[in-house]
């Protein structure tokens, strides 16, 4: 299986999807929400980005207040997986922990120290490029 990098560029306000291989995606297992990651050994020679979230194979949302890798149901007021509650107002919700683990399909990064060339040359320009808004 593969996993999606959605790799946000602070100073642009840009965002780049990069699909990497099984092989390159192990570089991320055992990590947390809010570390920082070399991205060189992904072609991002000089790049480090810190790892801001991400969604398992189903599409449940990582939490960095849910510790582990596994899915648990925890009774929230905001943030990450939830929207459109009222003051006051909880729900239960399935949500990820905050360990990459086999079962992450996307993992969201934003660049935090960038290298000599920009990174929209070494992302291809454009290609697979999302809009941040």
């Amino acid at each position: 299986m593969t996993m999606k990098l959605v790799i946000s560029v602070p100073r642009t306000g840009r965002a780049f999807q990069k699909e990497i291989s099984e092989e390159e995606a192990r570089m991320f297992y055992g990590l947390k929400i809010g570390d920082v990651v070399d991205l060189s050994p992904l072609g991002l020679k000089g790049y480090k980005a810190k790892i801001t979230g991400g969604t398992d194979k189903d599409g449940f949302p990582m939490r960095p207040d849910v510790h582990g890798t596994g899915r648990k149901r925890v009774l929230l007021s905001g943030g990450p997986g939830v929207r459109g509650l009222k003051k006051g107002e909880r729900v239960r919700k399935t949500v990820r922990g905050n360990v990459v683990a086999e079962d992450i399909e996307q993992l969201n990064l934003v660049i935090v120290e960038e290298g000599e060339t920009p990174v929209e040359e070494l992302m291809g320009g454009g290609e697979g490029e999302a809009e941040a808004g």
